[in-house]
């Protein structure tokens, strides 16, 4: 099945394999576009310099997108279903995600008047801790809704790559180019999970 309807007098109508889809496409959408724009406009800032405006709004919008992607899944695949834990369980691991993004966000405006290093700082920071909340859901999530194996290689490699960045932003030769080579691995991965959701939809009629 490619869809699954829940309805009760407790519960609205959950659409959650095909909702988890269309996130995921969405999520692609925003990564390869946000992705050009880095590479066309800021891919060359190294560490010791200071954010251009147009660098500063990119590395700003992107943890703040985060957060509004979790709220987006939260609607669209479901909170007790998707997650594959009890609804509150499932409403603390989205607050913990979307105050993560938004702290991110906060984070990032007071760092993009520092320098790259220290943007690349807070970026490795959030991108550790949200990638091992990924990682985390997409282990629950892989019971109820399935084809979850990408979405937990991606969340592992958040883990490894949100460290690498906090552990190098201050070398000289780090720069916004890895934060564009992490973001479009991570439209792959998104991509990947969709077309896996769709297979084992298929399969599933």
């Amino acid at each position: 099945m490619t869809q699954t309807t829940i309805t009760s007098t407790t519960t609205a109508t959950t659409t959650t394999p095909s909702g988890l889809r269309s996130l995921y496409l969405i999520r692609v959408v925003f990564s390869l576009i946000w992705v050009a724009l880095v590479v066309t406009t800021s891919g060359s800032l190294d560490s010791p310099d200071t954010p251009t405006v147009i660098a500063a709004v990119l590395l700003v919008i992107y943890p703040l997108w985060d957060s509004v992607a979790t709220l987006l899944e939260r609607r669209m695949a479901g909170t007790g279903v998707g997650t594959g834990t009890g609804t509150g369980s499932a409403d603390r691991v989205s607050a913990v995600n979307t105050v993560l993004g938004l702290a991110a966000t906060i984070g990032m405006v007071a760092a993009v008047f520092s320098t790259i290093g220290k943007a690349l700082l807070v970026f490795g920071i959030w991108a550790l801790l949200s990638g091992a909340i990924q990682l985390v859901v997409a282990i629950r999530r892989r019971r109820t809704v399935g084809a979850q194996w990408p979405m937990i290689i991606s969340g592992g490699l958040s883990v490894v790559a949100g460290a690498s960045f906090a552990a190098t932003s201050d070398s000289a030769t780090s720069g916004l180019s890895t934060i564009a080579g992490y973001s479009a691995f991570g439209a792959f991965w998104f991509l990947v999970s969709a077309v896996a959701l769709s297979v084992r939809g298929r399969r599933g009629h």
